[in-house]
C-alpha cells in the first residue's frame, strides 16, 4: 500500500475506468466517459502502481447536494489485496468532504458486495432489475417525438423533479450524444414524459425513461425499441414501482440481473412512480 499513489484522474483515466467495465460486461455506452467526465471533472480518481493505473472509481457530486460513487474497479491481478477497500472508503470519505453537510450519497450494489457496503454505512432503499428484449417497430404515437433544443429547459426541470436534484452538466451532453434517440412524450402542450436511448457496446441502453403515468411510460418505450430495430434493448427499472413491473412483463422481457440501490444517509425524496427506467448505474 506504501508505494500506491492516490490521484485525481483526467479524461483518459476516465475513459481506462469505462473499458475495465466493458471488459467486466457492464456493457458502457459509446460516449459515457466523456459525458461522466463532463458531468463532475473532480469526481474521478484512481490508485497507480508505478505509473499504472490499477484502481479507480467514482465520486461524483451533483452541486454539492447529492453524491453518487459508481465504476469502481481494480483490476483482477490486484484484487483480494485490500486495494479495493482502501479505494471504495477513501471515494467515500472524500465525497462526504466535498457534499454539503447533511447530503446523501446514492450507489447502485451488486449483490455479492452488499454487506460490505451495508458496513460502510449504506442502507438498501429498492431493488434494481436489468430488463432486455429485441427491439421492434410499433406503430408511431403522434405524441412521441424527438427532443430539440428548445425543448431543454422544460426536459431539465422535469428531469430535476424526477431525480431529486439538478443535474444539468451531465443531463445536456446525454440528451445530445450522438448515436442515441431523445425522444420525449408532449399532449395538449403539456411535457408527461421523455426517456433517452443510446448506443452501448452491444445493443442499447434506455435511461431516464421518465414518465407520468404507464400509458407514457409505455409510449416512450415502444418508440425505444422501434428505434433499436433487432437489437437488444436494455431497461434498468426500479423493482419499487409496480407500474414499470407491470410493463416489463407485458413486453416479456428478459430479467438478466439484479442489484440494490443504497444511500449513505437519508434516501432523496424522488417520486419513484415516475421513473420507469434508470438513467445509469454509474452515475444515479
Amino acid at each position: 500500500m506504501d508505494e500506491l499513489r492516490w490521484e485525481k484522474l483526467g479524461l483518459e483515466g476516465v475513459k481506462t475506468l469505462v473499458d475495465w467495465a466493458a471488459a467486466e460486461g457492464w456493457n458502457p455506452g459509446l460516449q459515457d466517459a466523456e459525458i461522466f467526465f463532463a458531468t463532475d471533472p473532480d469526481g474521478f480518481y484512481g490508485f497507480f502502481l508505478h505509473q499504472e493505473m490499477i484502481a479507480g472509481g467514482s465520486l461524483v457530486s451533483y452541486g454539492g447536494r447529492f453524491g453518487f460513487m459508481g465504476l469502481f474497479i481494480v483490476k483482477p491481478q490486484y484484487r483480494s489485496s485490500g486495494i479495493g477497500r482502501e479505494l471504495w472508503y477513501r471515494r467515500r470519505d472524500l465525497l462526504l468532504q466535498r457534499l454539503h453537510p447533511g447530503a446523501s450519497i446514492g450507489m447502485d450494489g451488486v449483490v455479492a458486495m452488499q454487506d460490505f457496503y451495508r458496513k460502510g454505512g449504506f442502507t438498501d432503499a429498492f431493488r434494481d432489475e436489468r430488463h432486455e428484449r429485441k427491439g421492434m417497430v410499433f406503430d408511431p404515437d403522434p405524441r412521441v417525438s424527438r427532443i430539440r433544443e428548445d425543448d431543454l429547459p422544460r426536459i431539465l426541470d422535469f428531469d430535476r423533479k424526477c431525480f431529486g436534484f439538478d443535474r444539468s452538466a451531465f443531463m445536456l451532453p446525454w440528451v445530445r450524444q450522438l448515436h442515441a434517440a431523445a425522444l420525449k412524450f408532449e399532449e395538449s402542450g403539456q411535457l408527461k414524459g421523455f426517456a433517452v436511448l443510446r448506443k452501448v457496446r452491444t445493443g442499447y441502453k434506455t435511461g431516464p425513461l421518465f414518465a407520468e403515468n404507464p400509458e407514457v411510460a409505455e409510449a416512450l418505450y415502444r418508440a425505444c425499441l422501434s428505434n433499436a430495430n433487432g437489437e437488444p434493448v436494455f431497461l434498468d427499472i426500479p423493482s419499487a414501482n409496480p407500474s414499470a413491473v407491470a410493463m416489463v412483463e407485458r413486453y416479456e422481457t428478459v430479467c438478466r440481473f439484479n442489484c440494490a440501490r443504497m444511500y449513505y444517509g437519508a434516501p432523496p425524496a424522488m417520486p419513484l412512480g415516475h421513473t420507469y427506467g434508470i438513467t445509469t448505474l454509474e452515475l444515479g
